[in-house]
């Protein structure tokens, strides 16, 4: 279950930051992470605790429902 939701909205995190042409550095700097746990969530082995989604939505300048907007593969 872990891999079909994580790797996902990893996947989706990394889009929204290329789309912000943001570097996964930059984005850790804006949320006040490190950037080894960014790399983290975009593979999918991280899983995000709440007030690190809203650093990352604010961060990336998006309200933080568009983070949990990602398809998950329920197969």
């Amino acid at each position: 279950m872990n891999d079909s939701v994580l790797k996902p909205f990893g996947l989706h995190i990394k889009q929204l930051r290329k789309d912000t042409a943001l570097s996964q550095e930059e984005l850790a700097a804006r949320c006040g992470l490190d950037r080894t746990y960014i790399s983290g969530i975009e593979r999918g082995l991280r899983n995000v605790s709440l007030i690190n989604l809203f650093k990352l939505a604010k961060a990336l300048d998006v309200a933080p429902e568009k983070l949990l907007a990602f398809e998950v593969d329920n197969d």
